[in-house]
């Protein structure tokens, strides 16, 4: 099952980081879905940063960096998997 947690804002593709508005909380090694008109990335969360600072936990309404695996774009819904 997926639950929606956000969507990207924007994407640094030279270092792989996307940056995530939150729309329910995150935390570090919760198993994300990226997913776009053409993107399509599932990992796990490994690091996220609220404002160059590294967090274990965001909440509703922040917004995050998050190093990603792969290309991601601006609007890309962000799911969080669970069981």
């Amino acid at each position: 099952m997926e639950l929606l947690v956000g969507k990207i804002t924007h994407f640094f593709k030279k270092i792989g980081v996307a940056v995530a508005e939150l729309s329910d909380t995150l935390q570090t090694g919760d198993t994300i879905h990226i997913s776009g008109q053409t993107t399509d990335l599932t990992q796990k969360v490994e690091s996220m940063e609220i404002e160059h600072q590294n967090v274990e936990k965001a909440e509703k309404g922040q917004s995050i960096g998050l190093k990603v695996k792969g290309e991601v774009r601006e609007k890309d819904a962000v799911y969080k998997v669970t069981d």
